[in-house]
């Protein structure tokens, strides 16, 4: 059984999810908290396995309710919050950074057209990081790293890197950020995004990053012409791909592995536009989207690269790739960020 605590402000919401979440026969909600206060207190206090957070609530807010409990008793957060409130938004991105594991649309009730999506993803994912159960964070880079990373790269016959192509789903966001924010002013290739987020969270999400790199970062539209050093990501609900001639196409073309956009979309573009001339990065998520095409790159030259396991919230996604034998390094988001500075010759 998946013991869940249910933080939100309004009575009517907190029954609302328990019921939600209940239909599900191995979920229970053993708690209610209406704001951040009582959260901490019960956390110590009914010990759950998930904790669904709202962010918006009095007293304390759930993302500095978010960072103590990550600071004290750590148990895996998935944010819960209305995506058309900005302030909203982005405290629950600052809750990635304090630890929350995954940001999801607040249901809006029975008979909106998108209500019985929203409420599945919701127990899905609640039961999903049930198995997360310890926070992961980051390996520290070291000085043997960097000199086995250079030696790999010199011995291996690197074409000229002309894009990079990056894939992420759950536990995404703050591995980008950091992967991003490492990345130098001028750098030489355009990087392409496919993040799986929440529908109405993408915008959110892009000056989230915004904040934490020196790069111009950029909602992709159809038809811009891919410029070295600027970062895309896919827009909601489109595929993300590029033409013969390095623009930027937006397709509403079926859904691949059950979404889109789609990570496999994007690799599979960026090996017929780019050939070899690329990097596919492939990070933490549940499921297999661009692990087989990953492969497909790394066939034809590209380099590959796969989050590591300790790092990845959940291994589904680079895991595949890496029982595929598609990726050329597996690396934690550290050393991913390094190797991207050492492919681009600066480092």
């Amino acid at each position: 059984m998946i013991n869940v605590l249910v933080v939100d402000d309004s009575a009517v919401v907190r029954t609302y999810i328990k019921n939600i979440l209940e239909r599900d026969k191995e979920i229970k909600v053993i708690g209610f908290a209406k704001d951040g206060e009582e959260a901490v207190r019960l956390v110590g206090e009914i010990r759950p396995d998930v904790i669904t957070m709202d962010i918006n609530m009095p007293n304390m807010n759930g993302f500095e309710a978010t960072r103590r409990i990550m600071e004290t008793r750590p148990v895996p957060i998935v944010i819960v919050t209305a995506s058309y409130n900005k302030s909203d938004v982005e405290k629950s991105f600052r809750s990635l950074d304090a630890g929350a594991v995954a940001i999801l649309e607040k249901p809006f009730g029975e008979g909106h057209s998108e209500c019985e999506k929203i409420e599945n993803e919701l127990v899905q994912t609640v039961k999903l990081m049930s198995e997360v159960k310890v926070i992961r964070r980051w390996k520290k880079e070291s000085y043997q790293y960097r000199e086995k990373a250079k030696t790999a790269l010199h011995h291996k016959r690197i074409r000229r890197i002309k894009v990079i192509a990056i894939g992420a789903s759950t536990g995404g966001p703050p591995v980008l950020q950091l992967i991003l924010s490492r990345l130098k002013e001028g750098y030489p290739a355009p990087i392409l995004v496919v993040q799986h987020i929440s529908k109405g969270f993408l915008e959110g999400f892009v000056d989230w990053i915004r904040q934490a790199t020196s790069l111009p970062v950029h909602i992709a539209v159809d038809g811009e012409h891919l410029l070295p050093g600027h970062i895309y990501f896919a827009q909601d609900d489109y595929h993300l791909g590029v033409d013969s001639e390095e623009r930027i196409r937006m397709s509403k073309a079926k859904l691949e592995n059950g979404i889109r956009p789609s990570v496999s979309y994007l690799f599979r573009s960026i090996l017929n536009t780019f050939d070899g001339e690329a990097v596919g990065v492939l990070l933490t998520g549940m499921g297999k989207d661009g692990a087989m095409e990953l492969k497909m790159m790394k066939e034809n030259g590209a380099v590959t690269i796969a989050q590591d396991e300790e790092s990845s919230v959940v291994y589904g996604m680079p895991g595949e790739a890496v029982r595929l034998n598609g990726a050329t390094f597996v690396l934690s988001p550290e050393e991913i960020a390094s190797t991207l500075e050492n492919l681009a010759g600066r480092e």
